[in-house]
């Protein structure tokens, strides 16, 4: 498995800076704030260190979990994984050798239950995040991971169809591929009948 440089671009200072910080806990090897990050019922020194990041108290809760997801998948890891894409994309990682994202009935139940919840789904979230770690596939991007569970609620954004349309979609290079294959057997069956 490797590792990305760094979070995807248009994600916001404070997200990124939250995972910036998170990262440099690994590359530190801070074992000791990352397991204090997975038990977030006793708030210590690293849960306050956390809420540091949040530009404002509304966003306080986004933060802390976020920061509990990503100690929960770097467990035992000695380098920091970035992640890339939303939750969505990265769900299409999850599963076997035979069967991965949508073709992964456990996946596609777990992306079904993030998506149609009303409220922040944080147990799906953790299940998630604990699937891609048991898979050893990359993340979402945690800095994006924020931005995205800061507007869960803002109907403009849409966020949980969004991560919905990425994970049943396919990635949009295979899209253009599947068409450019289907605009070519096209051509040809009409070349072939005139």
């Amino acid at each position: 498995m490797t590792t990305r440089p760094g979070p995807d671009p248009g994600s916001s200072e404070s997200s990124v800076a939250l995972s910036s910080w998170l990262a440099s806990l690994v590359r530190n090897h801070d074992y000791a704030s990352l397991s204090e990050l997975r038990r977030p019922r006793v708030q210590r020194a690293p849960h306050f260190r956390a809420l540091w990041h949040s530009p404002n108290e509304a966003q306080r809760e986004v933060y802390s979990q976020v920061a509990f997801l990503f100690a929960v998948y770097h467990q035992g890891r000695s380098q920091p994984a970035y992640g890339y894409g939303n939750l969505g994309e990265a769900a299409r990682r999850i599963g076997s050798e035979k069967r991965l994202g949508p073709e992964d009935p456990g996946a596609a139940r777990l992306v079904d239950r993030i998506v149609s919840s009303r409220r922040i789904p944080w147990r799906h979230l953790q299940h998630a995040v604990a699937r891609l770690r048991a898979c050893e596939q990359q993340p979402p991007s945690w800095a994006r991971l924020v931005d995205d569970l800061n507007r869960w609620h803002d109907r403009k954004a849409r966020v949980p169809y969004e991560w919905g349309v990425a994970f049943h979609m396919p990635a949009a290079g295979a899209a253009t591929t599947q068409s450019t294959a289907l605009t070519a057997a096209s051509s040809t069956e009409k070349d072939s009948t005139t």
